[in-house]
């Protein structure tokens, strides 16, 4: 924004300061500051330039109850079409007002003071509606983001200055322009236009408008209130929508355009979700004048009252007006009495009048989600009536009798209620409904068998043991998810096509069942079976059969043909297939056997050719072997081949070679050492993922005109070798996992084609131990069968200086860019709202709301699940243990393994398994389709982003904290399709002996998709160790050097090979870098190594502190304690070692290629008040043998995975009789930098060329660095010995204490550099 502009004053305005210009007074005395706004290139978001002055600040803090409303001027609104597509109309001027208010202070009086007639609001970019005078701007803000799950009062008044807020909650000065609408139905201009063709005739301009397939003409040049000549389009001479239908839905419209009243052909007017008032010129008061109007659609107008002028329409045969909250329907409906389906869902009606049953045409009735306890007495008289709709209300007990009485009546929809029982007040049956659906009740026992003519039952998720009906007509029967244990149907259904039973407790199949004879579906899936009948098996008609995580243990053999096309047999005991399934159910095209434990495979057929048919078959997680795939040759038309997590060692070539039609093929899991070579011609193949094997050779896949997906992660590969070009439609290769791969830069550049290429970033070896040890992570996705990935994984191991973590999960189900945003921004966000407060369920909530209001336009149409995983310490006690809070919306979830068990940590938001969710939203009146979606869109009821379903789609996550113990081994993170087909159990115990999380992660998507997910699937590993065992404190009886230093051979073992030490400094030093190898790669570019020369060393050393780790740090004080050698840091915080403001490289910068790394003269001092190394930890010192001694000296920094923990350890028994052994004191910055204390002991002098300025490479953020070594070279040690044995000498024989008294007055320095 641009300069804030003097507004007028009064009393809500902050006092004036006396060089403020005098400003002019506006009645309501509110301050007004103009403000512009400069609008940036993503999607019209809106960023101050300028924030509040400080008398604003001050103003608005006085009083929680005072605020700002930003007014936006009518041209600077964003007009957004029902198709998600925005379009903006804007000006040279676009300029904003700011409002500075209270909660008190009415739209009245604002308009007032800006010389507006009234003010408009607009929600989330969609439609636009005008305030009433009385309603409070700045209430309807702060209730608004009360409404998101803010609650503290501060930080809604912060969260309301926010011009950010405005793509969710917008006031304008003005109604927007959106001629763009009006542009789909009316075209208008100014035209020449003459009468006649002759040439007497003369051209006049006149204001045309297209309508329909009228032409209307005004007979006044420039004025619409003359008289206008409608003129019919005949011929075919403009292209026009019909005559008889115009929809006007989602325009803001207040009334009806008065173009419209003089098209008399209208029959269908479509005015759905606007803002339609009664006494307007073009009011719905007005609508009488269609004559021959026969269907309105006045639904979602939020009208109030129910317009009694509509009952003057006699023509109309269709009426919706739901979603407008009517509490009770006029009597004169009554004289509506052509009306043939009348719709008033999403209202609070509790009852009818009598007069409603005069409709003797009405055949459908919508009254879902409204306030009905029971079925109106008034639908009995409506004689012709078949569908009622009453999803939703409040009904408990489902009378019978009534539906008795009602002679016409076919389809009853009582989803969403509240049914316990039925009842019935006579025995008499009922022959007339034909449908009905119950789902989402809470039925114990259900006995329909009165109605004789029921033909289709919906009875999902209730609390079923009992199951009676009639199969005298049925057809279909779907009752799962219940706890049924009896399902009795009398007389046996004959007409029965499909049957659904799954996730029931039943332990047999029915007899009834085996007697259906057209039976073609059977689903009895996740039941409590043993056998599957022979009568089933064999039925002549079943198509599908589905009886996946029972307890089958063996299956009948079939004797005769059969027509099974699909057969699920995963999750059961079997050992065997029948040997005859594959040459009997010769129409078979789909087997999953996964998941079982299956040693060999049936024949194909007895004949030299197969007539199979199978073309998917899934056999993951079984016991095969190499036998098997002489069989699979049997089945030429395969063309999805799942084999994943057996015991095969081998392929052999000539039988994969058969294989010709496969497109997917899955070994991961196995023995494998290589792929047949005969793969190739497999020319179909798309897809191969053989993760997880022993594979060393890269198999020949590249020239295969077809594949997209590679997956050869967690092998052995060692090299590949690729032709000059790839196949253009790879799009996917993973390699990660192949430690030993190494790639030359040719192969990158081929590779750098790929839209996907996932390979290990090459880490050196101070890097890797310097990772985090208490926890590691790997990240799986797969996109299935869908053509792009929608799936997003967040992973920080070393967030907040190395000593946090931070892992995400974000599934946009249809939308892969709102998961994509929230990967990039939601850490960032955590990180800020961390340190403005220290209780878990307030930041992490904030973290959820703050990115919800950062997802912009993105987050107006579009919607997003998301779980995050936050590991901390206890800001209120730093010592503490791990903490992991997660907080999750959606669908994606969080399971933690403890001592072998789950966990769960989130919550499902969705309406199927929430039931308070579920009732809060139809006490908000949302309508909830069949499919149990939100307004047919989600089946999420919180979600990050859909603000146009406000107040339906909250982003308030559910939020889980709890201490981490010794019993923690994993943590898991997946989105829906994950845990839709994995239980909570299996998904730990499958993973939990799985030493590498990416393999875990890796194997857990695999099983996903072998049991059935053809969606995007996404699983991240944590693994943990935050137990006592992984402390490294001496607190903790940890065997640790003291001064004496470590053994000599534990030193060499993990000490880098030092390089050639320079010549002027006789020091060799060797860093590493805690910069990521993806930072590395992005930022950088290059990869270089971290060994280099330093200067020279003439310094004691320091005494070693009390060594902590990231498990019980040392609580945050002024003792500095952890000095780094050097400083290094991304990129995005100097660029080649040059600070943002330098032009020229800084003296003391050494630029290495992938690091920035700064020189800086530490001066080791003899310190007032420091002690002296412990007696005890120098008498368990090692001596250093003879040759380690000759050839070099070798220190090392034992740094801890506490940024400020940090031990300087000698490996020579001379170096530590030095004396001068000191601490180091230093500040600690905000950002993590380290810098000297100017005011205390001069410790620590910077380079004199150096900057002292705050920005720059000095306020890098702290790095980690676990082992730094300073390595004396051979021809330089008798130097630094001599050196250090200077002290020594001038102290002669003294004792102690003259010592003591000379180290504190006397302090004596070395320099160091390091």
């Amino acid at each position: 924004m641009g300069e804030v502009e003097p507004g007028p004053t009064g009393p809500l305005e902050p006092p004036e300061p006396p060089e403020a210009p005098v400003a002019s007074r506006r009645p309501g005395g509110i301050r007004v500051l103009k403000r512009n706004m400069k609008r940036s290139g993503s999607r019209h978001c809106l960023h101050r330039r300028s924030r509040f002055s400080s008398r604003e600040r001050d103003w608005l803090k006085e009083d929680v109850k005072r605020g700002c409303v930003y007014l936006y001027g009518a041209e600077t609104a964003t007009a957004t079409t029902i198709a998600s597509v925005a379009s903006t109309v804007t000006s040279s001027s676009s300029d904003l007002r700011l409002v500075l208010c209270t909660v008190e202070t009415p739209a009245s009086e604002i308009c007032a003071g800006e010389g507006k007639e009234s003010l408009y609001l607009q929600l989330h970019g969609d439609l636009v509606r005008r305030l009433d005078p009385a309603e409070r701007p700045l209430q309807m803000v702060y209730e608004y983001l009360g409404s998101l799950g803010f609650e503290d009062p501060v930080r809604i008044q912060e969260e309301a200055t926010n011009p950010d807020l405005s793509c969710m909650i917008r006031f304008y000065g003005e109604k927007p322009c959106q001629m763009d609408h009006l542009d789909r139905i009316l075209l208008s201009g100014i035209y020449n236009v003459r009468k006649g063709k002759t040439q007497l005739h003369k051209w006049a301009e006149r204001l045309v408008i297209l309508c329909g397939t009228c032409l209307i003409v005004s007979s006044v040049k420039d004025c619409q209130t003359g008289k206008m000549h409608i003129l019919p389009l005949v011929g075919g001479k403009v292209v026009s929508q019909r005559i008889s239908t115009v929809d006007l839905s989602c325009y803001s419209l207040e009334e009806v355009p008065e173009h419209l009243f003089y098209s008399q052909d209208i029959t269908y007017l479509n005015l759905r979700h606007n803002f339609m008032q009664l006494e307007r010129p073009g009011g719905l008061d007005c609508l009488y004048r269609f004559s021959q109007l026969k269907g309105l659609n006045l639904s979602h107008n939020k009208l109030g009252l129910f317009p009694i002028l509509l009952c003057e329409i006699s023509t109309l045969t269709e009426l919706n007006l739901s979603c407008n909250g009517f509490h009770e329907l006029p009597v004169q409906i009554g004289n509506l009495l052509n009306l043939q389906t009348l719709c008033l869902d999403g209202n609070s009606l509790t009852g009818l009048p009598e007069e409603l049953g005069n409709l003797q045409q009405l055949s459908t009735l919508g009254l879902s989600f409204n306030n009905f306890s029971q079925i109106p007495e008034a639908c009995v008289k409506l004689t012709m009536l078949e569908k009622l709709s009453m999803a939703g209300n409040q009904l408990e007990v489902l009378n019978l009798g009534i539906l008795n009485r009602m002679k016409h009546i076919k389809h009853v929809d009582l989803r969403l209620n509240s049914l316990k029982r039925t009842v019935i007040d006579n025995v008499e049956g009922n022959k007339h409904v034909t449908h009905m659906d119950l789902r989402d009740n809470q039925l114990t026992d259900l006995d329909l068998s009165s109605l004789g003519s029921l033909q289709q039952l919906h009875c999902e998720r209730n609390q079923l043991r009992d199951l009676t009906l009639s199969g005298f007509t049925l057809r279909v029967l779907c009752a799962n998810a219940n706890r049924l244990t009896t399902v009795n149907v009398y007389p046996v259904p004959s007409l029965l096509t499909s049957l659904e039973l799954s996730r029931n407790q039943l332990e047999y199949v029915p007899d009834w069942v085996c007697e259906s004879k057209k039976l073609e579906v059977l689903d009895m899936s996740y039941n409590l079976l043993t056998e599957v009948p022979i009568r089933i098996l064999s039925s002549l008609s079943l198509r599908k059969l589905m009886v996946g995580y029972n307890h089958i243990q063996s299956l009948p053999d079939l004797l005769e043909h059969i027509p099974l096309e699909v057969l699920d047999l995963q999750h059961n005991l079997l050992t065997r297939l029948p040997e005859t399934l594959f040459s009997k159910a010769l129409n078979l095209r789909y087997l999953n056997a996964s998941a079982n434990s299956l040693e060999s495979l049936p024949s194909a057929g007895s004949g030299e050719e197969s007539l199979s048919m199978l073309q998917l078959l899934y056999l993951t997680n079984n016991q095969l072997t190499d036998q098997c795939i002489p069989v699979l040759v049997g089945h030429p038309h395969l063309r999805i081949l799942h084999l994943a997590n057996n015991q095969l060692q081998t392929f052999p070539a000539s039988k994969l070679n058969k294989l010709e039609q496969l497109e997917e093929l899955n070994l991961s899991g196995n023995k494998l050492k290589t792929i047949p070579t005969t793969i190739a011609n497999c020319k179909h193949l798309h897809t191969l993922v053989a993760h997880s094997n022993i594979i060393s050779i890269f198999p020949e896949i590249l020239h295969l005109p077809q594949i997209q997906f590679v997956d050869l992660s967690c092998n052995d590969l060692t090299e590949i070798l690729i032709p000059e070009a790839l196949p253009p439609t790879l799009q996917d290769l993973d390699l990660t996992g192949n430690t030993n791969l190494v790639l030359e830069h040719k192969t990158l550049d081929v590779f750098s084609h790929i839209t996907t290429l996932k390979i290990d970033q090459k880490t050196l070896t101070a890097d890797s131990a310097g990772a985090s040890t208490f926890w590691s992570h790997g990240l799986a996705e797969m996109a299935g069968q869908r053509n792009k990935l929608c799936v997003s994984a967040l992973a920080v191991d070393n967030f907040a200086e190395g000593v946090e973590a931070v892992y995400g999960m974000f599934d946009g189900d249809r939308n892969e860019e709102l998961p994509r945003l929230l990967q990039c921004t939601m850490a960032d966000v955590l990180s800020e709202e961390v340190q403005q407060s220290a209780v878990d369920t307030v930041f992490m909530a904030n973290t959820f709301l703050v990115s919800h209001r950062k997802l912009g336009m993105a987050g107006q149409k579009l919607g997003s699940s998301a779980l995050l995983c936050y590991i901390h310490h206890d800001t209120a006690d730093p010592t503490s243990s791990f903490t992991l809070t997660v907080g999750n919306v959606g669908t994606c979830q969080a399971v933690l393994c403890r001592n072998g068990q789950p966990l769960p940590l989130s919550k499902i938001f969705s309406l199927e398994h929430c039931p308070e969710e579920q009732q809060r939203v139809k006490e908000q009146k949302a309508i909830i389709t069949e499919d149990n979606k939100v307004n047919g869109v989600t089946c999420c009821t919180r979600m990050l982003g859909c603000t146009y379903l406000y107040p339906w789609i909250l982003p308030k996550p559910h939020i889980c904290s709890l201490p981490l113990t010794v019993q923690d081994e994993l943590l898991i993170l997946g989105n829906k399709a994950l845990w839709e087909r994995l239980s909570y159990l299996e998904a730990v115990s499958t993973v939990r002996h799985v030493h590498d999380p990416l393999a875990a992660a890796k194997k857990l998507c695999t099983l996903a998709q072998s049991y059935g997910c053809q969606d995007n699937v996404g699983a991240m590993v944590v693994c943990l160790n935050v137990g006592e065992d992984g402390c490294t404190c001496e607190v903790n009886g940890l065997s640790l050097p003291g001064p004496g230093g470590f053994a000599p051979t534990a030193v060499l073992k993990d000490a880098p090979k030092p390089t050639t030490p320079s010549s002027s400094s006789g020091i060799a030093s060797e860093f590493s870098s805690e910069m990521s190898t993806s930072e590395v790669s992005s930022e950088v570019g290059s990869t270089a190594s971290d060994e280099h020369a330093a200067s020279g060393l003439d310094a004691s050393l320091l005494p070693r502190p009390e060594r902590r780790c990231s498990l019980h740090p040392v609580p945050t004080s002024g003792a500095f304690q952890r000095q780094p050698s050097c400083a290094t840091f991304s990129s995005n915080q100097s660029d080649n070692g040059l600070d943002s403001d330098d032009d020229q490289p800084v003296e003391g910068v050494i630029i290495n290629g992938s690091r920035v790394e700064v020189e800086v003269d530490i001066h080791c001092c003899k310190g007032k008040g420091l002690e002296a190394s412990p007696p005890a930890l120098e008498e368990t010192s090692l001596t250093q043998g003879p040759e380690e001694d000759s050839g070099g000296l070798i220190f090392r920094f034992r740094r801890q995975n506490s940024v400020n923990c940090g031990t300087l350890l000698p490996l020579s028994r001379e170096l530590q009789k030095s004396p001068s052994t000191s601490c180091l004191y230093g500040k600690k910055l905000s950002n993590g930098s380290i810098v000297p204390l100017e005011d205390s002991l001069n410790l620590i002098e910077v380079a004199t060329e150096a900057p002292k300025k705050k920005t720059g490479y000095f306020c890098a953020p702290t790095q980690l660095e676990p082992e730094d070594q300073l390595i004396i070279p051979h021809d330089l040690e008798e130097e630094v010995k001599e050196q250090l044995k200077q002290p020594q000498d001038t102290r002669g024989g003294t004792n102690s204490e003259p010592w003591e008294e000379d180290r504190v007055d006397h302090p004596e320095e070395f320099d160091t550099a390091l």
